[in-house]
């Protein structure tokens, strides 16, 4: 736990799950080119952690890999990220910006949550894939300026919608519907999708009890489980 500082080898191709877990002290980290994955928890909870630059060599960020290290304040995510997992950075609540590069094709569910400074969100139109609650709890989500009539956007994508929602028109634009966007808006009783829609996420109508009728455009390749569950 005392440990404050480390040099990685370049020897080491993953980072194992849990490695520094816990390292309350750690301030900074070198991660070589060498390594190609950073798995799960693998620096979860280094709350001394302030910036670190993840090599272009990493193809995946893992569930939780930093989740809960609240004093980082930066993140460069490199082109060569394919996926982010599932609370990767939840609770990072001093991050304040991020920007997802354009090779990015899945964010996890709670991949942000609780990050409570981050106002600042880029989302490429590479991503295909937006878990539940990926930004929940965000500066950016928190802010009501950023809600369009009951619809939280992040560039192209729409993230969620507002429970007493009862009739939407989805604006135009818009590449995919993240998943449970709709969950639980069980006063939702019209919404229109346009033809840019590309992605209906899982359960991104589930508990609409109101919605008799959706008509879904040609435009859409793909339609997650359970969306009108």
């Amino acid at each position: 736990q005392s440990l404050t500082s480390i040099t990685i080898p370049d020897s080491v191709t993953y980072i194992r799950e849990g490695v520094f877990l816990d390292c309350s002290n750690l301030i900074s980290i070198t991660i070589p080119d060498s390594v190609t994955s950073i798995n799960n928890s693998a620096f979860g909870d280094c709350s001394s952690l302030t910036s670190i630059t993840i090599p272009d060599s990493v193809t995946s960020i893992g569930s939780c890999a930093f989740g809960g290290c609240s004093s980082l304040t930066s993140i460069t995510i490199p082109d060569s990220v394919i996926s982010i997992g599932y609370e990767a950075f939840r609770g990072c609540s001093s991050l304040t910006s991020v920007t997802i590069p354009d090779s990015v094709t899945s964010i996890d569910y709670e991949a942000f949550r609780g990050c409570s400074s981050l106002t600042s969100i880029t989302i490429p139109d590479s991503v295909t894939s937006i878990g539940i609650d990926a930004f929940y709890g965000t500066a950016y989500y928190n802010d009501k300026n950023n809600w369009d009539n009951g619809l939280l956007y992040i560039n192209n994508y729409l993230i969620k919608a507002k429970y007493d929602i009862e009739n939407c028109s989805i604006k135009d634009g818009t590449k995919l519907i993240a998943d449970s966007t709709f969950e639980g808006c069980s006063s939702l009783t019209s919404v229109t999708i346009p033809d840019s829609v590309m992605n209906i996420s899982t359960s991104a109508f589930a508990g609409c009890s109101s919605l008799t009728s959706i008509t879904i455009p040609d435009s859409v390749t793909s339609i997650g489980e359970g969306v009108f569950l």
